[in-house]
């Protein structure tokens, strides 16, 4: 017999999984003792007949099941192939049992919707992903958000376009406190409705009062604007050159894509908020319940780094409306902005409306002394 210190990790885990496995069918098995003589006699026929003994996992039941092989188990598995197998054993096993008890609770589109969850939990990183592979995830991701009643939404993986550096400035003189782009990103961006989560902030300032001091500035205003004497400022993810979260995320669940937009692969983060922590500019949030959003509210113009539904216990950003910028739209907030306060463009494109700011007008960014790059400047007329 092998000494238990010989095993591997990955031989605990699918003895485990084997284990539990029997385990749970023994538990759910009718005693024979239980059973009336007529219906023990049939079964001991069908056994005979099957030639072998009955039960369930010995195809006599009528489930159609058979009992477990040990080829998959004889090959090498990784750690997480290993966990798959730990996992999908105990999902065949509550579909066999689910077949051979006399009344199943579960419907076949709750069945479905399991076996989806099940193999979105075990794919790998979207960066490591074959183009094949984004294409599976993305369909998984549409069935499942129409079986739990999201409606059908189109989830895209629109590539970074060549040639293209997005940044953003905002002229302080033209904001007047509306707030239009933040309902904006709300609805564009399938945002929490219960906990009113926001990606941007308007803050209100007194003027004269200086611009890089925004811990005591109120972003909660209720009152009508623009109020006299004041000046608004907007804050979301600033998509830094030089981006201190992406750094410190031990998973490698975010990062930077080529055309300067930070993002998140939410089934990759493990909630450690780290990145919130490093973030000077206070643009990560963390949910600390299931996001919801009424299905009539729903976007479903959607992208896998972007605005598709995301879970409790993850960080979730801005990504200058990833779903529309790589279709060269503009982010919902600087489309609403009535007063023209938000510029959007190409970095690198010498004729674009941005390009034009930073070269003619005397501009500025939030605590630049922090090496962190933004790509976001203000401006005043």
């Amino acid at each position: 017999m092998t000494d238990r210190r010989d095993l591997t990790f990955e031989d605990l885990l699918r003895n485990a999984g084997v284990a539990e496995a029997q385990s749970r069918l023994e538990r759910l098995a009718p005693d024979p003792a239980t059973l009336p003589p007529s219906e023990l006699e049939r079964r001991r026929g069908s056994a005979a007949r099957a030639g072998g003994g009955g039960g369930c996992g010995s195809g006599s039941c009528g489930c159609g099941s058979s009992a477990p092989s040990n080829t998959l188990l004889d090959k090498p598995l990784d750690r997480r192939q290993a966990l798959g197998t730990l996992f999908g054993a105990l999902a065949v096993t509550t579909q066999a049992v689910g077949a051979c008890s006399p009344v199943s609770m579960e419907s076949d589109e709750e069945r479905e919707a399991k076996l989806l969850e099940r193999d979105e939990f075990f794919k790998g990183n979207y960066r490591l992903m074959t183009p094949e592979e984004q294409t599976e995830t993305v369909r998984r991701l549409e069935r499942l958000a129409h079986l739990r009643g999201q409606g059908d939404v189109q989830i895209r993986t629109d590539q970074a376009l060549e040639g293209v550096m997005y940044g953003y400035a905002f002229n302080i003189s033209k904001c007047k406190g509306f707030r239009n782009c933040v309902e904006a990103c709300v609805q564009e961006n399938n945002l929490d409705r219960p906990s009113d989560r926001q990606y941007i902030r308007i803050f209100e300032k007194p003027d004269g009062e200086s611009i890089d001091d925004l811990e005591h500035a109120d972003a909660t205003y209720g009152h009508e604007v623009p109020a006299e004497g004041h000046y608004y400022l907007g804050t979301q993810c600033f998509q830094c050159a030089n981006p201190p979260c992406v750094y410190v995320c031990p998973v490698q669940a975010t990062w930077q894509e080529p055309d300067g937009i930070v993002v998140v692969d939410y089934d990759w983060c493990i909630g450690c908020r780290y990145c919130m922590a490093a973030c000077p500019y206070w643009a990560r949030r963390f949910n600390w319940s299931e996001p919801e959003v009424p299905a009539e509210q729903l976007n479903p113009r959607q992208h896998y780094l972007g605005n598709r539904a995301r879970k409790k216990g993850v960080v979730e950003k801005c990504t200058f409306c990833i779903q529309r910028t790589r279709e060269g739209r503009l982010p919902a907030c600087a489309e609403a902005c009535p007063t023209g306060a938000r510029v959007f463009g190409n970095l690198l494109d010498p004729d674009s409306e941005i390009r034009w700011v930073l070269e003619h007008k005397q501009v500025f960014r939030l605590k630049e002394d922090l090496g962190t790059e933004p790509r976001f400047w203000y401006y005043m007329d």
